[in-house]
């Protein structure tokens, strides 16, 4: 149990997967002693927490309940959140304890599409043009009046859960069935679940920021990469420690705009842009660290450590910025070339090259993996590369699937 003089206490809402959030706990615990806060019981989190409680941390009451309940007996400094669900019921709670932390309305404003949406357009930020609907024929009016190619995109979804590009109106039938069909734990349901926006060609980046005491900082850049169109499934993310948009004008600018239009000013957010010839769009504005490595890739390249500035302003502590020597960071998802049963996923150690980090399975034997629209983030490996270029890692993962072998047969029918 915590005691006074001990690591400042954080209520921990939610773990997740071991094999994506393990590296959070391991930074996080050296600085901060942990609660969590989930329904089922410790399992990996166990040499990372020092208490917990088992309870719907989906449930804004029930989770403030048990973090008053914890708050009663320890010394709690603040509360930590890196969930896509479990946001906004984990400002509810930091808000009931009166911690630092972004107010509930604003948190839920990022991850209500939508919301976000209307109050870019107030704070005159360049974005995509965006209609929500709650019916095919409500889609195909939008695609209409907005003029085609367009993306649907489910409205309080990440990950590209759902999201597909048209070209024309022929596959809008099915654009519209993917996206409204697509769901995640403790997202909430809209009545118009789907929004319609306009394409918008370029690369696709993502941008890291901690936001404290009226400032900000952004922390890292990724470059995204996507595949299986027309769907934008992630096939990985490449980051250079020395990137020339951490300091980019246009995207620092719209980084500033955009979470004031939000109301958001406490926390660290996973902003992803399109690089566009006219400039940088704002895609969404994530109220969380940013999914599949990219933090730790980040610390790996030079940069700030995400996840601990993250914890550090959740404690209202100043975070550490400090940046190391700029290296080349990047990750790559392997998925199988059509719907599977996986048999064995063998990691090749053997095989690596000194720019190969490290690679792992993710996923068991028995799996079923099926490709968008059956099934979304259908990986079976990953693999990691450090390099002094970006370069540099492009050749080492170029070999990832043999790096991490697939044995696997055809999958069975869905169940009707």
């Amino acid at each position: 149990m915590p005691k006074d003089g001990d690591r400042p206490l954080l209520l921990l809402i939610g773990s997740s997967s071991r094999l994506s959030r393990k590296f959070v706990l391991e930074t996080v615990s050296r600085k901060y002693a942990l609660w969590l806060l989930q329904p089922a019981p410790v399992t990996w989190e166990a040499p990372y927490v020092v208490g917990s409680t088992q309870v719907d941390n989906t449930d804004p009451a029930r989770l403030t309940e048990a973090a008053r309940a914890v708050a009663a007996e320890h010394r709690v400094s603040g509360v930590f959140c890196y969930d896509e669900g479990l946001v906004t019921p984990a400002a509810h709670a930091a808000q009931a304890l009166g911690l630092p932390g972004t107010p509930p309305e604003a948190i839920a404003a990022c991850r209500d599409k939508n919301r976000t949406r209307t109050l870019l357009d107030e704070g005159a930020l360049r974005q995509p043009a965006s209609v929500a609907v709650g019916s095919l024929t409500e889609a195909a009016a939008a695609a209409d009046k907005i003029g085609y190619p367009v993306v649907l995109k489910p409205r309080g979804l990440a990950g590209s859960m759902g999201v597909r590009g048209l070209a024309g109106p022929e596959d809008l039938a099915d654009a519209w069935a993917a996206a409204s069909a697509a769901s995640y734990p403790g997202v909430p349901v809209f009545e118009l679940s789907v929004l319609v926006e306009k394409f918008v060609d370029g690369p696709e980046i993502s941008v890291d920021a901690v936001f404290w005491d009226g400032g900000f900082q952004p922390l890292v850049v990724a470059h995204k990469r996507v595949g299986l169109a027309p769907y934008f499934e992630e096939f990985g993310h490449e980051i250079d420690g020395a990137d020339p948009l951490l300091s980019d004008p246009a995207v620092t600018e719209a980084l500033r705009r955009s979470h004031a239009a939000l109301g958001f000013h406490t926390g660290v957010t996973h902003t992803e842009f399109r690089l566009a010839p006219d400039g940088p769009h704002l895609m969404e504005v994530n109220a969380r660290i940013g999914g599949d490595m990219i933090p730790y890739l980040g610390h790996l390249s030079g940069a700030p450590d995400v996840a601990l500035a993250a914890a550090d302003v959740a404690a209202g502590v100043e975070p550490d910025l400090t940046r190391t020597s700029p290296r080349a960071a990047a990750v790559t998802f392997l998925y199988p070339e059509h719907d599977i049963e996986v048999e064995s996923v063998t990691v090749r150690q053997d095989r690596f090259t000194p720019d190969v980090h490290s690679a792992d399975p993710l996923t068991a034997p028995g799996a079923v993996l099926r490709l968008p629209p059956r099934g979304y983030i259908s990986r079976y490996g990953r693999v990691i590369a450090l390099a002094d270029t970006v370069d540099a890692t492009r050749r080492a993962l170029s070999r990832a699937p043999e790096l991490v072998e697939l044995a696997a047969h055809p999958a069975p029918p869905e169940p009707r």
